[in-house]
């Protein structure tokens, strides 16, 4: 009994699956968006990077100062 209602499920889930459709040729515009894209700010992204890679190179962190990034 507990494999017919877990199939049923699985079943109904991979229905919902077979309405997705692809869009129409006008409705790529709104999706070729900067603001649609998945990673964003391309200035922001970079700024992070060098905050994470200055952080984990940085040498020590037995000390009160320092992040990697020269400003102890």
């Amino acid at each position: 009994m507990k494999y017919l209602g877990m199939s049923a499920l699985l079943v109904l889930l991979l229905g919902g699956c077979s309405a997705i459709v692809p869009p129409q040729a006008w409705e790529k515009g709104a999706l070729a968006k900067p603001e649609m894209s998945m990673g964003g700010d391309a200035l922001e992204q970079r700024n992070a990077l060098h905050v994470y890679a200055s952080k984990e190179n940085a040498s020590g962190g037995a000390g009160v100062g320092g992040g990697g990034c020269g400003c102890n």
